[in-house]
C-alpha cells in the first residue's frame, strides 16, 4: 500500500455512466481513504463519453475540500502504473452489445437478459478474455494492487481472474445485496444496525437470512412485509412476485433475479412484450443513459444527479467504496462479496468463487460460514456453479463445443436445435470482440447462417 502522500486508483471504463457515482462514494469517505490520484482509462470508442463524464469527475472534486488530481487516458498502462487499487467497470461492446444479447434470443422465443442466459453467457464470452489480459498488465505495473471488479457477469468475471488469471487480490461486487439491505431494514423499522444479515450463493443467485440484535431470525418477518410493501427490486427487474409458498419453504430471500428461474414463464412473458413494444431493458437504458451524459455535459453540474438512480446500478460505490476504505484501513468491514469460497458454501467446492458476506480487511475478504443449502436451493445452486466454469473454459479456449455445453446446461436456454441457431447468431453479431471463437465464427458464417432480428441486423449494417 501507498505511504503517507495518498492512494492511486485506477478505474477501467472510466467513461461508465455510473463514474459519478464511485467519485461521490470517495469523497464522502476521503477523511479514512485518503486518495491523491483518480486515472479514468477507456477505449478510444469511448473517448466521447469518458472526457464528459472525466470533466464532471473533476467538477465533484473542485466542489470538495479535497485536492484530488483526475487523470483521463486511453493509455491503460499509464493508468495502472503503481495503482494501489483497480476497479473494473466495462462493458465489452458498449451498450449495443447488451442490445444484441437480449434481442436475439428472444426473437426466439427465449430469455435475453444481461447476466442471465444467453445474453449473460455471451457477455461473459466477450469480457473474461480482456480481464484476463488486464490482470497480466496489473502483474507487471501495480503487482501489489487490490482488483475491484464490478464487471458484469461479476461472478464469472471474479471466477476467471481467480482460476485462471491466479490473481487472488481480486474482490467482486454487486449493488444486489446492498439494496436489499437498505430497503429492508426500513420494512420492519430498524436501521441496518439493529441486524445481521448472512448471503450465500452466487452473483445476481444468492439467497439470505436475517436476524435481529438479539439473534432471533426475522427473515420471515422481512418476507411478510415483501407482500404488501417495496421490496427493494432492482430497477432492471421486472417485479414479478414470488410463490408464497416457497419462500415458506425455504425460509430464505431469494435475490431479484431468481425471479428468472422461480418464474420464468411470467418473466419471459414480458420480457417478449417489451421486445415487441417498447424494446429491451438495453434499448431502454440506451435512452437513459443518453439523457445522463446530457446533464453530465452541463458545466454547472458538480454533483451526482438523481437520474442515475433509474440506471438499474445504483448503490454500486457504497460497495465499491467501502471495499476499498475497508482494506486501506483494515476495518473489517461486513460485506456481501463474490470471493474464493473457502469453506464458506460447503455445497461447492473450497476453490471456487461464490457470493457470501465477509469481514473485508487488509486480508481482504474473509467469507462468513453459512453452511448447507436445502436440497432445492443446493441443486440450484450446484447446475449454475458448473454452468459458470463451462462458460469461463469456453471463453478462454473458444472452443464451441463448450460453449454449446455450457448453452445446454444453462436452465434458462432450452437444449435443441433453436439453442444452437441463438449460439451461432450470437457468435456473428459479436464477430469482432470474440478473437477466441473466429475459428468456430469462420465455420458458422461458411454454413451461411445469418442474424433474423431486425434491429440487430440493421445496427450490423452500419
Amino acid at each position: 500500500m501507498t505511504d503517507k502522500k495518498g492512494i492511486k486508483i485506477a478505474t477501467i471504463g472510466g467513461g461508465s455512466s455510473y463514474t459519478p457515482e464511485l467519485m461521490e462514494g470517495f469523497i464522502k469517505r476521503y477523511d479514512e481513504l485518503p486518495i491523491r490520484e483518480i486515472w479514468l482509462v477507456d477505449i478510444k470508442a469511448g473517448k466521447e463519453k469518458l472526457e464528459i463524464v472525466g470533466a464532471m469527475a473533476k467538477r465533484m472534486w473542485d466542489a470538495s475540500p479535497y485536492d484530488v488530481e483526475v487523470h483521463l487516458t486511453l493509455d491503460r498502462e499509464e493508468a495502472l502504473k503503481d495503482a494501489d487499487f483497480v476497479t473494473t467497470q466495462f462493458r465489452v461492446g458498449l451498450l449495443d452489445a447488451r442490445v444484441k444479447d437480449e434481442r436475439i434470443p428472444a426473437y426466439y422465443g427465449m430469455v435475453g437478459q444481461e447476466t442471465n442466459g444467453a445474453g449473460g453467457m455471451f457477455k461473459a464470452f466477450r469480457t473474461i478474455p480482456v480481464i484476463l489480459e488486464i490482470v497480466e498488465d496489473m502483474k507487471r505495473l501495480c503487482p501489489d494492487a487490490w482488483l475491484i471488479n464490478f464487471t458484469n457477469p461479476a461472478g464469472m468475471v471474479t471466477e476467471a481472474i481467480v482460476r485462471h488469471g491466479k490473481w487472488d487480490k481480486v474482490i467482486g461486487l454487486c449493488n444486489v445485496p446492498v439494496g436489499a439491505m437498505m430497503m429492508e431494514p426500513k420494512m420492519l423499522d430498524k436501521t441496518i444496525d439493529d441486524l445481521v444479515y448472512k448471503f450465500a450463493g452466487l452473483n445476481h443467485f444468492h439467497w439470505h437470512r436475517v436476524s435481529d440484535n438479539t439473534g432471533k431470525d426475522v427473515t420471515m418477518d422481512i418476507i411478510d412485509k415483501m407482500y404488501s410493501e417495496d421490496s427493494g427490486i432492482p430497477a432492471n427487474i421486472f417485479a414479478m412476485a414470488f410463490f408464497r409458498e416457497q419462500l415458506d419453504a425455504m425460509r430464505m430471500i431469494p435475490c431479484g433475479y431468481h425471479r428468472y428461474y422461480y418464474r420464468e414463464e411470467e418473466m419471459l412473458e414480458h420480457a417478449l412484450e417489451e421486445y415487441k413494444t417498447i424494446g429491451t431493458r438495453a434499448q431502454q437504458v440506451k435512452q437513459t443513459e443518453a439523457e445522463l451524459f446530457e446533464l453530465y455535459k452541463d458545466p454547472e453540474l458538480d454533483h451526482k444527479p438523481e437520474q442515475l438512480s433509474k440506471r438499474g446500478g445504483a448503490h454500486y460505490s457504497d460497495a465499491a467504496c467501502e471495499t476499498i476504505a475497508s482494506i486501506y484501513a483494515n476495518k473489517g468491514t461486513h460485506i456481501v462479496v463474490s470471493t474464493k469460497n473457502n469453506g464458506a458454501v460447503p455445497d461447492l467446492e473450497p476453490d471456487c468463487v461464490v457470493e457470501v458476506s465477509a469481514f473485508v480487511g487488509a486480508a481482504g475478504a474473509l467469507p462468513i460460514a453459512f453452511g448447507t443449502l436445502p436440497p432445492a436451493e443446493k441443486g440450484w445452486l450446484q447446475v449454475m456453479k458448473n454452468m459458470e466454469l463451462v462458460t469461463i473454459e469456453a471463453a478462454i479456449t473458444g472452443d464451441y463445443g463448450l460453449a454449446l455445453q455450457a448453452f445446454t446446461i444453462n436452465p434458462l436456454v432450452r437444449s435443441g436445435e433453436t439453442a444452437k441457431r441463438i449460439l451461432d447468431e450470437l457468435l456473428i453479431a459479436h464477430k469482432e470482440f470474440l478473437p477466441n471463437f473466429s475459428e468456430a465464427i469462420a465455420k458458422v458464417e461458411a454454413a451461411g447462417i445469418e442474424v433474423q432480428d431486425e434491429v440487430v441486423k440493421e445496427m450490423l449494417s452500419k
